[in-house]
């Protein structure tokens, strides 16, 4: 997280100082195409942080920070746009957290320590420590033990599920997996592009140019000749197929079982589903990654 402030900085000055190497038209263009990166960018940090966060505070933050990145981006520099617009989106989500939350960080810091001397005490005592011993214990005195405790308490924003002695750079945290949790990793990863191979054509192409390619939904549409409502519902329809093929390996309890087994739908799902076990193997799955769990290019 420490890059973070320093990349505010940068961001500031190459769009105060800078003059813009893009035309308006081609600014606009590079907006356009990118502004699902944006959606990416949130979903993926709102996995890791409190359910209190809004979703629009996150994506204003974003789409905001991917304006001024079209602004600054020189392609002169050999820089991909994707890669300086992700770096600058991710910069810009992390400084909203951090000013939703309203307690300091030494306030949250001095509140973790109160925390973890109180439960050591309460385990050698045997019972709650009075605010004395506590304060004792912590070398303050009673008057700032409790000046930290109404710190916290404002902080907290009306909700409990807000309620939190972390930070916004402690919240987003990035843990190193183990080796098994590496290793299922990878085995979700390889499914997930077995399934996706395993769709059909026309669905295959939607889900490939949008989510992994990140083309706006209304040149899918062009490509294939029907209207974005059309594509929409592909969309859909492929994202349904993957989510219940990838249960039925991998959490056959989630699986959904069909009313009618025998119906032309139920069939063809079965059939999909077969053909995504008939194209998949434990070492084709690894092979798609490495040992970091990092795709192949």
């Amino acid at each position: 997280m420490t890059s973070t402030m320093t990349i505010a900085a940068d961001l500031t000055a190459d769009t105060t100082t800078a003059i813009a190497v893009l035309s308006a038209a081609e600014q606009e263009e590079l907006i356009r195409q990118h502004m699902p990166l944006v959606g990416h960018l949130v979903r993926d940090m709102l996995s890791r942080i409190p359910n209190h966060i809004h979703r629009d505070d996150l994506t204003s933050a974003g789409l905001h920070a991917l304006v001024t990145a079209a602004q600054g981006w020189d392609p002169n520099r050999g820089i991909p746009f994707n890669r300086f617009a992700t770096t600058r989106i991710r910069g810009a989500i992390l400084d909203e957290l951090r000013s939703l939350d309203w307690a300091t960080r030494s306030v949250r810091t001095k509140a973790r320590q109160t925390d973890a001397t109180r439960q050591s005490l309460t385990v050698a005592l045997g019972r709650t420590p009075t605010a004395d011993e506590l304060a004792q214990a912590l070398g303050t005195t009673t008057t700032d033990l409790n000046q930290t405790d109404n710190d916290v308490q404002r902080a907290t924003v009306l909700s409990l599920q807000g309620f939190t002695t972390s930070s916004a750079d402690d919240l987003v945290t990035e843990r190193a997996p183990g080796p098994e949790d590496m290793l299922l990793r990878r085995e979700q990863i390889g499914y997930l592009h077995h399934a996706i191979d395993s769709l059909p054509e026309r669905l295959q192409y939607v889900i490939n140019e949008y989510f992994l390619k990140e083309r706006p939904m209304a040149d899918i549409a062009a490509d294939l000749g029907v209207t974005e409502s059309r594509v929409s519902q592909l969309r859909a329809e492929a994202l349904s197929l993957l989510k219940d093929g990838l249960n039925t390996h991998l959490d056959p309890h989630l699986a959904p079982i069909p009313e009618n087994p025998d119906s032309i739908v139920a069939r063809r799902r079965g059939a999909y589903f077969d053909q995504i076990a008939g194209n998949t193997s434990l070492r084709s799955r690894l092979a798609l990654t490495n040992a970091y769990g990092m795709t192949a290019a």
